[in-house]
């Protein structure tokens, strides 16, 4: 569950047991947290998104599942084999799914937006909201 989990602390932990064989779901992608300012963290993210030309690319998204699996796809060896099986092993969710209702979720305790220091910080889902996702 990536309610109030920092999205970068939570992508290291989710590689490494990518790495190591498991397969990992991640439930409430919308409601992870990026830690910083929220202007800057916007207009960052809109660089993004207007890199390259749109049939070239390189292409960044838009939904917020799909941001959060971007953000682990870098924590990835992904241009090597054991990193694509990693990342196949992975996936995100916005809300939970009818598969998962039911079922406990686990949270990463090093991630808790209760280790964050300062009040700073925004979530994924409000990022792609702006970007312009049609959620």
């Amino acid at each position: 569950d990536a309610t109030d989990m920092i999205a970068g602390r939570l992508a290291t932990v989710v590689a490494k047991k990518a790495l190591l064989g498991e397969k990992i779901s991640i439930i409430n992608a919308e409601k992870a947290i990026l830690t910083g300012n929220k202007e800057w963290i916007l207009k960052r993210f809109q660089q993004k998104r207007n890199l390259g030309a749109p049939l070239i690319g390189p292409y960044f998204p838009k939904q917020s599942d799909r941001i959060l699996k971007r953000i682990i796809r870098g924590m990835l060896p992904y241009k090597q084999a054991k990193g694509r099986t990693a990342f196949e092993n992975i996936k995100c969710y916005v809300g939970v799914p009818e598969e998962f209702t039911g079922k406990e979720a686990s949270k990463i305790e090093n991630a808790s937006i209760e280790k964050l220091p300062n009040t700073k910080f925004v979530q994924i889902g409000e990022i792609s909201r702006l970007i312009g996702a049609k959620q």
